[in-house]
């Protein structure tokens, strides 16, 4: 029995340095699926930066799903309504963007970054401004914001953007990098 035991306790000794590696290396591979979800992401948010910088409303507007819904609730009369509703809304000011009319920019910082290989879910602050061409007239809003996503043949797409609240100038500068 105790010649048994010893041999027992010795394979299992033995295993430990193996399975610590597995786990390890599982470890890396969850970790390795997080970043390349959030590098995607990475660059979805700069192509939409550039759509609004340059006045691309195609562009823009292949960044949603075709049935994603926009929940503004940081506005007076909140609502939410339909992608194409909201899009037909913001049109002119990509138009005028487009023509030199305008300078639209917009910049996005992250407190929580969720998912998986096909859906994620985003919570920040985006700061969008707008003037006329020679920078008068400025507007800046900061905005509490979410956005849900899925994933359709290797691109992701919005499926919810909530704009839950307007933000400070501190709650901004809490989430640099």
């Amino acid at each position: 029995m105790k010649k048994t035991l010893l041999i027992f306790v010795f394979v299992i000794v033995a295993n430990i340095p193996r399975t610590q590696a597995l786990t390890k290396n599982k470890i890396t591979l969850e970790i390795n699926k997080d970043s390349l979800r959030i590098a995607e992401l990475d660059q979805f948010w700069a192509e939409l930066s550039r759509t609004v910088r340059e006045g691309d409303f195609e562009g823009y507007a292949a960044t949603y799903h075709e049935d994603a819904v926009v929940v503004m609730a940081s506005r007076k009369n909140k609502t939410s309504i339909p992608i194409s509703k909201a899009l037909a809304g913001w049109k002119q000011g990509f138009l005028d963007t487009k023509s030199g009319k305008n300078k639209s920019d917009v910049v996005f910082r992250f407190s929580q970054r969720i998912g998986d290989d096909t859906t994620a879910h985003e919570t920040g602050i985006f700061v969008y401004t707008s003037s006329d061409s020679n920078g008068e007239n400025a507007v800046q809003y900061r905005v509490h914001f979410e956005m849900l996503f899925v994933k359709r043949n290797g691109k992701w797409l919005g499926v919810m953007e909530y704009q839950k609240s307007y933000a400070t100038e501190e709650e901004w500068n809490a989430l640099k990098n």
